[in-house]
C-alpha cells in the first residue's frame, strides 16, 4: 500500500519516527540505525512496510532499502515477528545480519534483546537455505564470460548469498563480484562489492 514516505521528520522517539507528509504525521516504527540517520525538522524518505493483522495496523519505516529487505526476510522466518526483527536490525546493520547468516554466527544475532539461541539458529537455517536456492540459479561471477558458477569457491558463493540477503538481484551480484580477488576475507569481499554497487 505504501512504498515510501517522503516528508519532514516531525518527531523522533525510541524505535519510532513521525514523518509529516502534507500535514499528516505518519508514525513509523523503526530501528536505531534509521533513527541515527534522522534529524528533527529535516526532509527524509523512509521505505515502508505496512503490517496489517487482526486489530493491528502498523507502519514500519527504514532509511535504506537494504534495511527494509532485511526486515522482510526476518519476519518471513517462523517465530520472528516485527518486534524481534527491529531488535536484530537495531543491534547491527543489514550487512552485519547478512554476514551472520552466511557464516552461521549465532552470537551476533543473540546480541539483540529478546533473541535466544533457538531463534538465532532458526533464522540462520531458514535464511541461509533460502539464499542458497536464490543465488544458485543464473549467477556468473567469473572473470571471463560463460564460465559455470560451480568453478568458484565457497567464499564467492557465501559473498553472493550475503548480497542476496541485502536484496540485490542475481544480475547485480554478478556485476559486483566479477573480477574481485576471492583470496580476500569474506567481509572485505562483501564490503568491496557494496562499494561497487553504490557507484552503479
Amino acid at each position: 500500500m505504501f512504498y515510501y514516505l517522503d516528508g519532514t521528520v516531525a518527531e523522533i522517539m525510541p524505535y519510532l519516527a513521525v514523518i509529516d507528509c502534507g500535514g499528516v504525521g505518519y508514525a513509523c516504527k523503526t530501528t536505531n540505525n534509521t533513527l541515527t540517520a534522522l534529524k528533527k525538522g529535516q526532509r527524509k524518505k523512509l521505505y515502508t512496510y505496512l503490517n496489517v493483522a487482526e486489530n493491528l495496523f502498523e507502519l514500519y519505516g527504514f532509511a535504506t532499502q537494504s534495511e527494509l529487505n532485511s526486515f522482510k526476510l526476518l519476519i518471513g522466518v517462523s517465530g520472528v515477528g516485527p518486534k524481534a526483527a527491529l531488535a536484530i536490525l537495531s543491534s547491527g546493520t543489514p550487512e552485519t545480519l547478512a554476514m551472520a547468516i552466511v557464516t552461521g554466527d549465532e552470537k551476533t544475532l543473540t546480541a539483540a534483546p529478546g533473541i535466544g539461541k533457538k531463534i538465532a539458529q532458526r533464522i540462520i537455517l531458514e535464511l541461509k537455505d533460502k539464499m542458497a536456492k536464490e543465488t544458485a540459479a543464473g549467477l556468473d561471477i567469473s572473470a571471463g564470460k560463460g564460465a559455470p558458477t560451480a568453478l568458484f569457491g565457497n567464499k564467492a558463493t557465501e559473498a553472493a548469498q550475503a548480497l542476496a540477503v541485502l536484496g540485490y538481484s542475481s544480475q547485480e551480484v554478478s556485476v559486483a563480484l566479477k573480477g574481485l580477488d576471492m583470496d580476500m576475507p569474506l567481509e572485505e569481499i562483501v564490503r568491496q562489492s557494496l562499494k561497487r554497487m553504490a557507484k552503479l
